[in-house]
Formats: C-alpha cells, structure tokens, sequence
C-alpha cells in the first residue's frame, strides 16, 4: 500500500528526530562551520519533503540526508572557489568522502566523536544560558523553532533570533569543532551539564504557563544526558546529573492529580513512580560514586535517591537528606540550598527548626522573587497553627509564580489557612 503524503511527512519528522544531529555533527566536521552545517542539514530536509512523497522513504534516510547535504556544500564552496581557497579544500575532502551506501560504515568510526563535539560547540560558554538552551534543542534534539518557542512559551521571533546570535558568536569566536583540551574540559563540561539540566528542570517544573510538567523536555534531557553518559562514561558529574534526571523523571505520573492539579511529593501515590527509572537512577547514582568525592549533581541524586528508596513518605530518612543539603551547601552556597535544607530539617525536628533557618533568607536581595520562599515560610507558619501569617505568604507566593497550575494551588492553600483561622 502506497504511503500518503501526511504518513510520509510522519516519516520524515521521525527521521529527523533521529538522524539530524549525527548529521549535524557529521557536516560540522566536514565543513568546520555549526552554522552552515545545520544549513546544508535543513537543505537535505527541505528535498526530502520534497521527494520522499513520490519516491518513498529511502532504506537508509541517514544516508541520503548526508548524501543530498554534501552534493549541496560542494556545489556552494565550487561557488564560491575564486573568493575562498579553503573553501576549495573542504569541497575537495568532501568528494573524497564515501558515497551514500558507504556512509554508515565510514561514519561509524567518527560519529560519537562527532556528537560529543557538537554538545561542547552547542553549550560552548561563549553563549549565554538561554542561547545554549535553545541551540542544543535545535541541534541536538532536532526540535524546530516553533516547538522549542512553545517548550518555553516565548515567540518563534525570539528563539530564532537567541539560535542566529549564538551561531553568530560561535564563528566570530572562532570555535573549533573538537573535545576541549584536559584543562579546559571541566569547565566546558559543566556548561553542557548545566544546559541539559536547565531543559529538565523547565520541563519538570514549568516556570510559566497553565501545565504543571511539560514532559516531553524532561524526555529530550534525558535522552542528551544518556546519550553523553555513552560518550564520557568515566565522568562521574555525567552520571550524577544522568541519576539526578531518571529519579525525578520517576515520579511524573504521581505529580499531577486527574484534574492536572498538583500533588506534593509526601502526598504522591508512590505506586505511580516509574521503578523502571528509579532503578536506572540507583544505578547510575552507583557509577557517579564509585568516581570519589561528590560533587553537586551526585549530591543532587543522592538526595533524590532518599526519596526513591523510602516506601512510604513516613519512611523517608530527613536527618539524611538534611545533612546532605549542608554537604552541598558547603560546595556550592545557595540561599536555594538553605532553604531546601529547612525544609529537611522541619521534617526531621519540627516547623520551628526549619522557620528559624527560613526566616534568615527573608531579606536577601536574591530571594524576593523567588515564589518557594513565600510558599515554604506559609507552610511551616501553618503547621505552627499561625494561620494568618501563612494565608499572608502562601499569596505573596501566588503573586510571585508565573505558572498558572502553581498559583491556582498556592491560593487554595491561603484559602485553608483563612479557615483554619
């Protein structure tokens, strides 16, 4: 049966999502350029929505993408042949590169070299926070302009203008596609850490909009962070962070209710956690330690893993986790920290002890708009049976949150509080 055309352009965004970063990485490679790597891919995309209809999908897209992406920068670089010399060499290099039905074998021995360099150039530090984000989903994650906009809620014009600028500043830099030296690598390596996980956070606890979660960036970070597990497998912060993601990834089928309300992590119906994950998570969290000291996101894990491990909220060990919140303190100070760890510490020793260590964050400049602190103080001021005081902070919290789902629970809480008084 002849495929339609919509089944084909199914296809053929499923092969992207698989083949465009190996592609990506592929041509940056070839043409020693990010840039007009992800042109020449976007190229082989637009023929194939333009072919695949009639002809069917190819038996080895991969190929054909890479086949169609190299005719494409050969023909551009011939071109241009009087005006850059270099440009001449790499059109020479590349016809020298192996033909469609060989691409795969010749690649095997470049690919993951290739990925590992694409996630350094993509989350190179020479780009603010919000550009690595958005150019490692597009990048990496295959994802158009128009998804990683709604992912974030901000327009198309925006995301397309942080990708030309970061693209931009990569060649004015001069970035070279390769693994950073020894001395530069950890460093660089955290900034790729600290973009996968800024994509899982955004997903698992979405800071605008009227959806609690959006999992499908939890899944796209997960999948990165794994597939760089693969590449750098004797770097324990990799699988910290790998750990940290699979454990709180376990329990999204538990953090919403029916209604898509909201349910605390004490409250969840732990049976709804994916043990499937949280076991991946244990032994991940296993790797990262047997590495030596810990650093943050194997702490992070650590404390994740307390969570996993307790059968019941009852059971969970807060003396544990509180001094593993100091452990991290002590590594990386965050009032965001402090207040975590009161919040430890008013399960394992009463409201009071956490409202005394809260109460010391209340006026620091970095903290007043940060809605946890309101929603926290409210918590622990109700459990004292000051419900005034806490009706107070559970709105200030509302006002604070830009997420609908957060703000709707955060005012019912107030609304508990003023009966309760």
């Amino acid at each position: 049966m002849t495929a339609t055309v919509d089944e084909t352009h199914r296809s053929i965004d499923a092969v992207w999502r698989i083949e465009s970063a190996r592609l990506i990485a592929g041509l940056t490679r070839m043409v020693h350029d990010v840039g007009l790597a992800e042109e020449l891919a976007q190229d082989a995309l637009v023929a194939a929505l333009e072919q695949w209809p009639e002809s069917g999908v190819p038996r080895n897209p991969g190929a054909w993408l890479m086949a169609i992406s190299k005719r494409r920068a050969i023909d551009r670089f011939r071109r241009q042949e009087v005006l850059e010399r270099k440009h001449t060499e790499i059109a020479r290099d590349l016809e020298t590169q192996p033909s469609a039905t060989e691409f795969d074998a010749a690649l095997e021995d470049h690919i993951e070299d290739d990925l590992l360099r694409l996630m350094f150039i993509s989350c190179h530090p020479v780009l603010s926070t919000e550009a690595r984000v958005a150019l490692t989903l597009k990048l990496l994650g295959g994802l158009k302009t128009g998804e990683i906009a709604r992912a974030f809620l901000i327009s198309e014009a925006t995301v397309a203008q942080r990708i030309v600028r970061a693209k931009r500043a990569l060649a004015d830099a001069k970035v070279p596609f390769e693994v950073p030296e020894r001395a530069e690598l950890p460093a660089r390596l955290d900034s790729v850490l600290e973009a996968i996980y800024l994509v899982f956070n955004e997903g698992y606890s979405a800071t605008a909009g009227d959806d609690w979660m959006r999992p499908e960036l939890c899944a796209e970070a997960l999948r990165l962070g794994r597939i760089l597990a693969g590449l750098m497998p004797d770097e324990s912060e990799v699988h910290g962070l790998v750990a940290l993601m699979e454990i709180q990834a376990s329990r999204t089928a538990a953090r919403t209710n029916a209604a898509g309300e909201p349910v605390l992590l004490l409250e969840q119906n732990r049976a709804q956690w994916d043990h499937i994950l949280i076991r991946r998570g244990l032994t991940a969290l296993d790797r990262a330690e047997s590495f030596g000291p810990r650093r943050k996101y194997t702490l992070q894990a650590a404390l994740a893993a307390c969570h996993a491990r307790a059968r019941t909220a009852d059971d969970t060990d807060w003396e544990r986790i509180a001094g593993l919140y100091e452990e991290l303190a002590a590594l990386e100070p965050s009032p965001i920290i402090e207040l975590n760890r009161a919040v430890a510490l008013s399960m394992a020793h009463g409201p009071a002890a956490g409202l005394a260590v809260v109460d010391q964050l209340v006026d620091l400049p970095s903290m007043k708009s940060y809605h946890l602190l309101p929603s926290v103080r409210g918590d622990l001021l109700f459990k004292l049976g000051r419900y005034d005081d806490a009706c107070t902070e559970f709105e200030k919290a509302a006002e604070l949150t830009r997420n609908e789902r957060e703000r709707a629970f955060l005012l019912d809480r107030a609304r508990q509080s003023r009966e309760q008084h």
